[in-house]
């Protein structure tokens, strides 16, 4: 307030607790326009989670009944920055933003002249066939700040990633979902095509 005889400071004074009774209100819609800040982004989304998940085309099947907070933003996360992409940095980054660690192996068919003694048999076929190879089960944890209460303290499962991968993987290709396999094929990994067809 200004200074001056006519703007008391004390606590007591009546022009004093007319102002306090007009500050809170203020106050507390500045704090909620400032939370709207950091509620309007995807990642960090609380209270407009729904309208993000509606805008979005979820909640699906994919993370369950009842998913936890940090599925549901990664989910509104990777769809929102997901632009397409048929790449394999792409599906990479895509399931990075979901919350999994994983690498792609690609197939090719045996070819005379090109494929080398020890390689998979197999046929045009395996053009289109790539995997993705994940850890076993992908834990999330409970995180102060970032989970709601309600949350489970951890959950375990893929179910995200393959729905997700599932449905914009190009609709040529076959997707197989590898789990506990690491690095490249093993030299005794053969490629059984009464699996996939």
């Amino acid at each position: 307030m200004p200074r001056g005889r006519v703007w008391p400071k004390d606590p007591d004074a009546v022009q004093t607790q007319a102002l306090q009774g007009h500050a809170t209100p203020f106050q507390k819609h500045n704090d909620r326009a400032n939370y709207l800040l950091v509620d309007a982004f995807p990642a960090t989304t609380n209270e407009l989670l729904p309208e993000w998940e509606a805008t979005l085309g979820l909640p699906d099947p994919c993370a369950g009944t009842q998913p936890s907070l940090a599925t549901r933003q990664a989910q509104v996360l990777a769809r929102f920055a997901g632009v397409g992409g048929q790449s394999m940095s792409y599906f990479i980054g895509y399931a990075a933003k979901l919350g999994y660690t994983v690498s792609i192996r690609q197939h090719q068919p045996f070819r005379m002249g090109q494929s080398r003694m020890g390689d998979a048999l197999g046929g045009s076929e395996w053009a289109f066939v790539w995997d993705i190879v994940a850890p076993a089960s992908t834990v999330t944890r409970f995180t102060m700040g970032q989970s709601a209460m309600g949350d489970p303290l951890a959950s375990w499962g893929n179910a995200v990633l393959e729905c997700e991968i599932g449905a914009y993987a190009p609709a040529h290709t076959l997707v197989r979902f590898i789990y506990g396999a690491t690095g490249e094929l093993d030299s005794d990994f053969i490629l059984d095509q009464s699996v996939l067809y």
